[in-house]
């Protein structure tokens, strides 16, 4: 099956987490999918969306809503983690479409818990670390957080850092400038 190259869709998570371990019987789980489409002819993001999941298998600590402003009130308003992965299948394509996110945790998170709940991976097999990329075209000695990379590209931060959908649109916004970059070297 080939790919459809119209647009990359951005993937950028939110989990429970902690300041340390996790307490007794629980584990970290997606409790936001942060999406961004990136139009490549236009070299450009064109829509964001946050997708909060459910969480089954843990609660968001204090840590964690400082962390992302996230609240266990708001997630617990959310979908289901099967729900999310059907969502992301049907209204953006994800099995057929190029999708990047910032590192490889983002993907790791969504094979671990995809396995464990027995839930269909929604992505396709062409992903993207756009951490690693930036490093690379960049010739940097070390990858860098996406805040150094939008600093480094000069491009403001927009939106709330560690939230899905804000994380995601200016993870966009950097691979659009790579992707203009590139265009002017060819």
């Amino acid at each position: 099956m080939s790919a459809k190259l119209d647009n990359i869709i951005f993937i950028d998570i939110e989990a429970t987490c902690w300041e340390k371990h996790p307490p007794p019987n629980q584990e970290s789980e997606i409790i936001e999918i942060g999406v961004c489409l990136v139009d490549v002819a236009l070299a450009k993001p064109i829509t964001k969306e946050s997708i909060l999941v459910k969480p089954e298998r843990s609660q968001v600590s204090e840590f964690c809503t400082k962390l992302t402003t996230l609240t266990q009130s708001q997630v617990d308003g959310g979908i289901a983690f099967d729900e999310a992965c059907l969502k992301l299948r049907k209204n953006y394509d994800s099995l057929e479409r190029v999708w990047a996110s910032w590192g490889e945790y983002d993907k790791n998170m969504f094979e671990k818990q995809c396995k464990a709940r027995g839930v269909k991976y929604p992505f396709g097999m062409r992903h993207i670390n756009v951490k690693n990329l930036f490093a690379l075209v960049k010739n940097l000695p070390k990858e860098v957080g996406m805040a150094n990379a939008l600093q480094l590209l000069d491009i403001p931060l927009e939106g709330t850092h560690h939230r899905g959908a804000d994380d995601a649109w200016n993870i966009g916004k950097i691979s659009a400038q790579l992707l203009l970059q590139a265009r002017m070297t060819i």
